[in-house]
């Protein structure tokens, strides 16, 4: 398993734009459950999904006015 987090500028405290609420929103519909943070939003895939959900987001993100997605994957050890 993958977590992978994004943030996705502009950024505006508080108030997340469709740049941001549209690519969680494109990971959501691939049946991906995405925690919504403050400064980024994290979702656990399996490996084969990771490139489908990632292009998921970037490509809802930049479709709806984002300037830059920073994207960061980390393994998640199983049972642990």
């Amino acid at each position: 398993m993958l977590t992978l987090e994004f943030t996705i500028e502009p950024f505006i405290e508080g108030h997340p734009g469709p740049h941001v609420l549209e690519a969680v929103a494109a990971a959501e519909a691939l049946g991906v459950t995405v925690e919504f943070g403050p400064f980024g939003s994290t979702c656990t895939v399996p490996d084969d999904r990771a490139g489908e959900v990632a292009r998921a987001v970037i490509d809802a993100a930049f479709a709806h006015g984002a300037t830059h997605v920073l994207l960061t994957t980390d393994r998640v050890e199983e049972g642990g």
